[in-house]
């Protein structure tokens, strides 16, 4: 009785500004209705907070926030027409909140959040569940951001395709739009997390808020990749060549002059190598004569390094890169330049390439893993002893962590490298009979250029 009427003074402390105007009612309802929602009574908060929400719709925001979660536990805990019925509920209960908050509720998310328990439990046709999530989309795309939410978004589409109610088109367009989604959320976490990986790896203590920030920006990162990897099996053979080519080869000289086609039709030849077609040099050729775009430089890069001029190609993937203005197709750019200098044994300027990618696109975790084999493969050439040889190890380990952390979709190859790289490194008794101790700085010569410390193993 005590625990109720603190909360009752408190609420009505704290609310004494916003509820002047209200009743002595609304007050004691809401009092007692809180109170059980936070002691995660939801049997009772349920009925107590409808009732709130009924008579003292303005009352407070909490209203609703707390109706929420009771209305997810009488949803996890009911089926059939009564599960329905709380769906429902729930959904009034998100579209009242935005009608009545607009300023303190984010407006995609809630959209998604309607889309979403329809999408699950299969309430109204595929288009009517289509239509929700892409008005969470259009509407609000910055706080669409539930990573299953944008994998519906693009399975609706690809169901109502497989029913020929789309096109193949329809199909890409909706899986570019939502990978690069993805592909922005995935460089935000990825970007929030550098600096303190980089503080992890200097040995600096972190804060209790820090090493929270750290978890939530992997689990984003590790639950992004899984969409990632979903959606290009969903995606499956209707973007292999077989199917690409014939649907842009049937409407290339009516669309030929057609910038908007020919990008559309470029980027996706590119994005999955049909690069051997006559239809992709087409495609590219038309593309830069009409502009000479990013994409189109890319393309004929890409031609003039399927036929073995590679020097023509590095002078058309560095005018792609120029021209670039999105991170992610930037970094892919870069790292594809980057590829070329490591497969001719230019380590150095490889690694200044593999950098560029990493600085436009924080995530790309396999740029790290490039330069961590490239360290390692030059070991027995940039040490002064055998010791300081096998200390290369230590710093191939360390890039080969980082494309973990930053990257889930490869850290098992990743965290595997790592692993022997180690093994490879000068182990405790190694250090032990050595002129160094744990914690020294080792500087390694040769194009490497970079200070390692021995770990305190």
């Amino acid at each position: 009785m005590k625990k109720r009427f603190l909360a009752l003074f408190a609420v009505a402390l704290l609310g004494s500004g916003a509820v002047s105007a209200q009743s002595d009612d609304c007050v004691t309802m809401a009092a007692l209705a809180y109170d059980d929602a936070k002691a995660k009574n939801y049997e009772a908060a349920y009925p107590a907070l409808l009732k709130v929400k009924e008579k003292c719709p303005k009352y407070s925001l909490a209203t609703y926030q707390y109706l929420e979660r009771a209305l997810e536990y009488k949803i996890d805990k009911a089926s059939g027409d009564q599960k329905k019925e709380f769906i429902q509920q729930l959904i009034d209960t998100w579209k009242q909140r935005l009608e009545l908050y607009p300023d303190k509720t984010e407006k995609g998310k809630v959209y998604s959040d309607i889309a979403l328990p329809k999408f699950d439990n299969n309430i109204g046709s595929k288009e009517e569940q289509y239509k929700a999530f892409d008005k969470a989309f259009t509407e609000d795309k910055e706080n669409f951001t539930s990573p299953k939410g944008l994998y519906a978004y693009f399975d609706l589409m690809v169901d109502m395709q497989d029913a020929g109610k789309r096109n193949l088109q329809d199909v890409f367009d909706i899986y570019d739009r939502v990978i690069d989604k993805i592909e922005e959320e995935e460089n935000d976490a990825a970007e929030d997390l550098a600096p303190l990986l980089k503080k992890q790896e200097n040995n600096e203590k972190l804060t209790s808020k820090e090493e929270k920030q750290i978890k939530y920006a992997e689990i984003n990162l590790s639950n992004y990749a899984k969409v990632k990897e979903a959606l290009n099996a969903k995606l499956g053979a209707r973007a292999d060549c077989d199917n690409l080519i014939p649907l842009y080869k049937k409407d290339f000289e009516e669309k030929k002059t057609d910038i908007a086609w020919l990008k559309n039709a470029n980027a996706r030849l590119s994005a999955k190598d049909c690069t051997e077609d006559p239809l992709f040099v087409k495609v590219s050729e038309a593309l830069y004569k009409l502009e000479p775009s990013a994409s189109a430089a890319y393309s004929l890069g890409q031609t003039a390094e399927a036929n073995g001029n590679y020097s023509k190609a590095l002078q058309y993937y560095n005018e792609a890169a120029n021209l670039e203005t999105n991170p992610s197709d930037k970094a892919k750019i870069y790292y594809r330049i980057a590829n070329n200098y490591k497969d001719k044994g230019n380590f150095s300027q490889a690694r200044n390439f593999y950098k560029k990618a990493v600085n436009a696109k924080p995530s790309l975790g396999s740029a790290w893993l490039q330069i961590a084999s490239m360290y390692a493969q030059s070991a027995n050439n940039c040490g002064d002893d055998a010791f300081t040889k096998r200390a290369v190890y230590w710093l191939a380990a360390d890039y080969a962590a980082r494309a973990a952390r930053v990257d889930p979709s490869i850290s098992g190859n990743a965290n595997q490298a790592a692993a022997a790289y180690r093994g490879r490194a000068p182990q405790k008794s190694d250090v032990f009979q050595s002129s160094y101790n744990p914690g020294d700085a080792i500087q390694i010569g040769c194009w490497i250029g970079e200070t390692v410390r021995i770990p305190n193993q």
